[in-house]
C-alpha cells in the first residue's frame, strides 16, 4: 500500500516536515509495511523555503541582514539546482514573525533585508530567483528592497528618504544610476496567491495594514503615501501599479518587483508542487493525506491542501485532509478533490493544549483515517 503524506505547516505548532512525520507514525500503527512518501509542502508563504530545501536537498545560506525595524539579524535563503536558483523567502528578513506584537508598525518596517538577501544571491552568481512573499511585516511598497539594490529614493532636499511606509509621501526623486545591472540579466518568479492591487479599498494598505499594526488613522496616512509612490513609479517606468492585480502583495513588495524587475507571478502552491515533484510520487498511490492548521472556505482559494487535492484528483487518488480546526464552507472542497476533512481535536481543550499536543493528535487522527479507508476498501 502506497500513501503519500503532503501537509503544510500547522502554524505556531508544527513545521510541515514535523506534521508529515507525525502523520506517518499514525499510518504505520495500522499499516506497518506501507510505502510512505513524505513530502512537506507550502503555498508560497512562510515555510516555503524549508519545504523546498527538504524536497530538493538544496543548500541553506545564512547571512546577517537588516530586520523589519533595521536591527541586524540572521536570515536565510536557499540555493536549488546546484546553486543556479535562489529561493528568497521575504519573511526570513522582513516578516511579521520577527517582531513582537508591540513592535508591529507598518509606518516604520522595511523590506531592506529582503533586498540584502537578493544581493547576496546575485554575488554568488544566481540569475534565477524564486520569491515567496507571505507573512510580511511591511507596507513600504518594496522601497527598502529597492534601496538595498542600489536605488536612491530622495526627498525634496536631495536626502535619502528614511525606511518605512510612513515616508513614502516624502519621495521626490527616483534615482537609479547605481541600480544593480545584474537584475536585468536575471529572472524572478513570484510565488503568491494574493491578487490585491497596490492601492484602493482592496489594496495593500487597507486590507493588510491593520493586520500589521496600522491604526485607522495610520491606514489613511499610509494609503496617501502608497498612492504617491505609485504615481512616481508610473512616471519613472510607465508601469501603473495602482490597480494592478497582485501588486499589493507583501505590502506592495510585489508591485516593486513587477515595475523594476523582469518578474512574473504564479500561484504559490503550483510552484511548490512542481519543485517537490509531487505529481511523480502520486503514480500508484492508494491515498493522499494532506492538512494544515485550519481548513475552511479560504482553503479553496489556493491554499496548500487544495493544490495537493487538485493534483491528486488528476491522478485519481483519494485525499483526506487533517486540520487543527475545521471552519465553515468546506463543501466547496469536495468538488476539487478532497474526499474528507478531519479535525484532529478529539476532546475539549485550550488552544495552547492543542498546539502542545499536535504531534500526538495528528498521529492518532491519521491512524483512524487510514483504518476507515482500509475498512471501506475491504468492504467493496
Amino acid at each position: 500500500m502506497k500513501i503519500v503524506i503532503a501537509p503544510d505547516s500547522f502554524k505556531g505548532s508544527l513545521s510541515a516536515a514535523s506534521a508529515a512525520e507525525a502523520i506517518a507514525k499514525g499510518v504505520r500503527r495500522c499499516v506497518p509495511d506501507a510505502d510512505i512518501i513524505e513530502i512537506p509542502i507550502a503555498d508560497g508563504g512562510e515555510g516555503t523555503l524549508s519545504s523546498l530545501l527538504t524536497a530538493t536537498g538544496g543548500e541553506r545560506v545564512t547571512i546577517t541582514v537588516s530586520g523589519p525595524l533595521g536591527t541586524e539579524l540572521n536570515a536565510s535563503y536557499g540555493l536549488l539546482e546546484h546553486g543556479s536558483v535562489a529561493v528568497i523567502e521575504m519573511a526570513e528578513a522582513s516578516g511579521l514573525c520577527l517582531l513582537t506584537d508591540e513592535q508591529y508598525n507598518p509606518a516604520l518596517t522595511t523590506t531592506y533585508g529582503t533586498g540584502e538577501l537578493i544581493l547576496d544571491a546575485l554575488e554568488r552568481g544566481c540569475r534565477r530567483f524564486l520569491l515567496t512573499v507571505g507573512g510580511s511585516a511591511t507596507n513600504d511598497g518594496g522601497t527598502g528592497m529597492l534601496q538595498a539594490l542600489g536605488m536612491r529614493l530622495l526627498g525634496p532636499a536631495g536626502q535619502q528618504v528614511p525606511f518605512g511606509g510612513g515616508h513614502l509621501k516624502d519621495i521626490s526623486v527616483i534615482e537609479d544610476s547605481q541600480w544593480d545591472s545584474r537584475i536585468a540579466e536575471s529572472t524572478f518568479l513570484i510565488a503568491t496567491d494574493v491578487q490585491n492591487p497596490l492601492i484602493g479599498e482592496q489594496g495593500a494598505t487597507r486590507i493588510f495594514g491593520p493586520q500589521k499594526g496600522a491604526t485607522p488613522q495610520m491606514v489613511e496616512h499610509l494609503e496617501l503615501g502608497m498612492t504617491h509612490w505609485a504615481d512616481f513609479v508610473t512616471a519613472k517606468t510607465g508601469v501603473k501599479l495602482h490597480d494592478c492585480p497582485g501588486a499589493g502583495a507583501a505590502g506592495g513588495l510585489c508591485g516593486a518587483y513587477l515595475a523594476f524587475f523582469p518578474a512574473s507571478l504564479r500561484r504559490g502552491i503550483d510552484v511548490v508542487l512542481e519543485y517537490t515533484h509531487l505529481g511523480d510520487q502520486l503514480a500508484g498511490a492508494d491515498l493522499v493525506i494532506t492538512g494544515e492548521g485550519r481548513i475552511d472556505h479560504q482553503t479553496a482559494s489556493g491554499k496548500a491542501p487544495m493544490g495537493v487535492a487538485q493534483l491528486a484528483k488528476q491522478h485519481g487518488v483519494p485525499v483526506a485532509a487533517l486540520a487543527g480546526s475545521v471552519g465553515a464552507g468546506i463543501d466547496a472542497l469536495y468538488a476539487e478533490g478532497i474526499n474528507s476533512v478531519h479535525s484532529i481535536m478529539n476532546e475539549p481543550m485550550t488552544l495552547q493544549e492543542a498546539m502542545e499536543r499536535a504531534p500526538l493528535l495528528l498521529e492518532q487522527t491519521a491512524e483512524q483515517v487510514v483504518r476507515t479507508f482500509l475498512a471501506g476498501r475491504d468492504a467493496l
